[in-house]
């Protein structure tokens, strides 16, 4: 099939690799523009972007996907399905339709749970055991489409949504890999969505990454777990500013809430409303991730501190 292709991060990566492996015509690659980012503010492209250029597939990186002039190039193109995978913008109506057999997302979670932006976080904040990838029609509607087919998945109890991201990339490449198979031989069956049981993963910011240390230690964990590894879940400590606090351990031992109960070479211990969280990894401001314990041996934090 011809396909075109719209994805922005790594967790998109996957399944272009796997359409191009499989013998798919890729004609286009729709990705977000490149962005200058940290303190020398170097122009860095796309991962997607990166993938498509080793490949030596066209990109296109408009500013808008409701551009007239990118409708046009995209006719051109003459595809038979739009792939898209985190692509980060809405499509309008006549991009969806433009192929002939429609446009898929791979989206992960096991819809109509966890429409959004966020759906691998929020499975991670929710303390689910399972989750999943859909693959789906595309509609104008917030993942609102007919579902073709999912993959359900465990959640470990102590896994990370970057743990968890790089699992559901990989098994949403296969699974749109297997629905295009399907799309091709008209094998599909797609079944509308029950919009009655929907829930919501709201794409995530900085106020929602900050740790609130009167909730438990298995919420508080919960938090780490969910914004690792980007945009990382952070607290202030006094005049050293926002600390990012990575890989937790609940522990039982009590205090008052954002305390630092212990700090040595097993990491920081910290109280929260109810029990503690022992934190194995931090990012003090401007710095690297790295071992609790050498920020610890850094005299960066100190037993009695106290983060808020």
């Amino acid at each position: 099939m011809r396909v075109l292709f719209w994805g922005t991060p790594d967790f998109a990566v996957p399944t272009l690799l796997a359409l191009d492996e499989e013998g798919h015509d890729i004609v286009g690659v729709v990705t977000q523009p490149s962005r200058r980012s940290g303190r020398g503010r170097k122009e860095s492209a796309p991962p997607v972007k990166e993938v498509a250029d080793e490949e030596g597939i066209t990109v296109l990186q408009p500013g808008s996907a409701r551009s007239p002039e990118l409708l046009e190039e995209l006719r051109a193109l003459e595809p038979d399905v739009s792939v898209v995978v985190a692509y980060g913008q809405i499509l309008p109506r006549e991009v969806l339709d433009l192929p002939a057999y429609g446009s898929f997302n791979v989206h992960a979670s096991l819809l109509p749970a966890l429409r959004g932006a966020a759906p691998i976080q929020w499975a991670v904040l929710s303390g689910l055991d399972r989750t999943g990838v859909s693959i789906m029609r595309m509609e104008e509607g917030l993942d609102t489409g007919p579902v073709l087919f999912q993959v359900a998945e465990p959640i470990r109890p102590d896994e990370s949504a970057t743990e968890l991201q790089h699992r559901l990339a990989e098994i949403g490449a296969e699974a749109m890999v297997d629905a295009l198979a399907m799309l091709q031989g008209d094998q599909v069956e797609e079944r509308p969505q029950d919009h009655a049981r929907a829930t919501y993963a709201p794409k995530i910011d900085r106020d929602t990454a900050r740790i609130d240390w009167a909730r438990s230690a298995e919420v508080v964990g919960r938090w780490m777990r969910g914004m690792d590894e980007t945009p990382g879940a952070w607290s202030h400590l006094g005049d050293t500013g926002p600390v990012k606090l990575f890989c937790p351990s609940v522990e039982g031992e009590p205090g008052e809430p954002g305390t630092v109960l212990e700090a040595d070479d097993q990491g920081v211990l910290i109280a929260t409303g109810q029990g503690s969280v022992r934190v194995d990894e931090v990012q003090p401001p401007g710095k690297r991730r790295m071992k609790a314990g050498d920020w610890v041996r850094g005299r960066g934090v100190h037993k009695g501190d106290r983060f808020r």
